[in-house]
């Protein structure tokens, strides 16, 4: 899903690509090892100086999913690699608008997630903070009402030590 993402956003009109909700950075790597202009974002201090620790060559900072501190439609595109999991359910719709603010017209959006396998949206302890587990098609639909057009989707069912479904999404800012 990253290197279809990554193609994705190096064909549409390359630009700067951010992973929100990073963690100590391997994603972050992985997407500049992709060929992508990629930067971090996280709200923890502490994991933003572990991924400096492990990147110095990448850009990273301390900030927030839901108020980036970025001008409108500076991305080309956004990585939510099982980070808006940590969102409560009802917060969900701001964080999507803000992605859209600061993508760019035809910009792409990819969500990873834990999937519900059927259930509703459903809260677990997760080892960093509550977290929760999305039907596709509702994630799905938030995002279509936040302005986004899905592009493709990927369920994979989890491997021996996992727990969860694993859900992805891609999306494309419309208009």
């Amino acid at each position: 899903m990253l290197a279809a993402f990554a193609e994705l956003a190096r064909t549409t009109d390359p630009g700067l690509v951010a992973e929100l909700g990073c963690g100590p950075g391997p994603v972050t790597a992985h997407l500049r090892d992709l060929g992508l202009d990629v930067f971090g974002v996280d709200l923890s201090p502490v994991m933003i100086d572990l991924a400096r620790e492990a990147y110095p060559d990448l850009r990273f900072e301390v900030g927030s999913m839901d108020a980036l501190d970025l001008a409108d439609g500076s991305l080309q595109g956004i990585v939510s690699w099982y980070s808006v999991i940590h969102t409560p359910p009802q917060d969900v719709p701001s964080y999507f608008a803000e992605f859209r603010r600061v993508l760019a017209p035809d910009g792409h959006l990819l969500l990873a997630f834990f999937e519900s396998e059927g259930e509703p949206v459903t809260a677990f302890d997760h080892k960093v903070a509550t977290a929760y587990r999305w039907p596709i098609d509702d994630l799905a639909g938030l995002a279509g009402e936040a302005g986004f057009i899905e592009v493709g989707r990927m369920l994979r069912e989890p491997r021996e030590e996992e727990r969860f479904r694993r859900g992805h999404l891609v999306m494309r800012k419309s208009g």
